[in-house]
């Protein structure tokens, strides 16, 4: 009989994930669902997104490992399974005791949670690996034998659908033995809490310019001249800079000035978007023209936009 997936505790693992991150409330009862019924889940979804945290939380409420790996063209079955070490075989021969587990034989054994990032990345050999394991929870592995997948043992997989470059097509087999979780950015007012929860302290920017990073970066992914936008760590990237960069310019780190907001904006940001293809301008003018356009209104006439053409989505 071929190994069956056991329970997990919906319930721990809903509360260790409403703990650890901030929304994401149908996601996270998703996932803890699925996870405890034994199924494995595709996660779909830009980066930057909590996929990874709010993984590590339902692992944790559920008392189980975690297993990352990191999904690149360089995955080969050999490094996700594992390998025989070479000198021992030399004098040993090949023995289940000269084994050295990759991730997966790890996540097997122990009923772990093996999280394969950046999936639509790894070659298609790996890929039909793990096909193999969602059909069967079981691995065979040459010179080694059968493995049998512990009853914890989930697989979690995730992609950004959107990110054409290095990238291959998913086949259907897998979807087919999946189930499906869309994620997206969350709300300005989540981002905003992501935000401070990551920059408390007395010495932080104050709310005001939180909320300012927040807006710049949700004004990267709807700009006419970015093709990708920021995620919330950008502004994570963007307060922690400023407040840093502020006091070494002898500024009040909870209200850096708008020239250090600028710097901090140009550094966290530039790196993290991209340009459409024949835009006419550089990243650095286009990030520069959105915080601007983040800044206080002028006390200008009633009824107009001061801020003109540099308006959130007009930069």
């Amino acid at each position: 009989m071929l190994p069956r997936a056991g329970v997990l505790p919906a319930r721990g693992m809903l509360d260790a994930a409403r703990a650890a991150v901030v929304g994401r409330r149908t996601e996270s009862e998703v996932l803890a669902a699925a996870l405890a019924s034994g199924r494995s889940v595709l996660l779909e979804g830009p980066p930057g997104t909590g996929k990874t945290t709010l993984l590590r939380a339902l692992a944790d409420g559920a008392g189980v490992g975690f297993e990352l790996v990191e999904g690149n063209a360089e995955l080969s079955p050999t490094r996700l399974v594992g390998h025989h070490d070479v000198s021992r075989v030399l004098t040993e021969d090949y023995r289940p005791e000269n084994f050295v587990p990759g991730p997966l034989v790890r996540a097997l054994r122990s009923g772990a949670l093996l999280y394969v990032e950046e999936l639509n990345r790894v070659p298609e050999e790996t890929l039909n690996v793990l096909l193999g394991v969602l059909s069967e929870r079981r691995l065979h592995v040459p010179r080694l034998g059968t493995v049998d997948a512990a009853a914890t043992f989930r697989l979690v997989a995730a992609m950004n659908p959107s990110d054409g470059v290095g990238t291959g097509r998913i086949t259907p087999a897998l979807y087919d033995r999946s189930c499906r979780v869309a994620f997206d950015h969350q709300s300005a007012p989540e981002e905003l809490a992501i935000v401070a929860r990551g920059s408390e302290g007395p010495d932080g920017p104050d709310e005001a310019f939180a909320r300012r990073a927040v807006e710049a970066v949700r004004a990267t992914r709807s700009h006419p001249d970015l093709r990708l936008g920021s995620s919330v760590r950008g502004a994570l990237d963007l307060v922690a800079l400023a407040s840093s960069l502020a006091s070494l310019r002898a500024e009040a780190p909870a209200h850096p000035s708008e020239e250090t907001g600028a710097d901090a904006a140009r550094a966290a940001l530039t790196g993290r978007v991209t340009l459409v293809e024949g835009s006419s301008r550089t990243v650095e003018e286009v990030v520069s023209a959105i915080w601007a356009a983040t800044g206080p209104r002028p006390d200008d006439a009633a009824g107009s936009d001061p801020r003109g053409a540099d308006a959130p989505g007009k930069a």
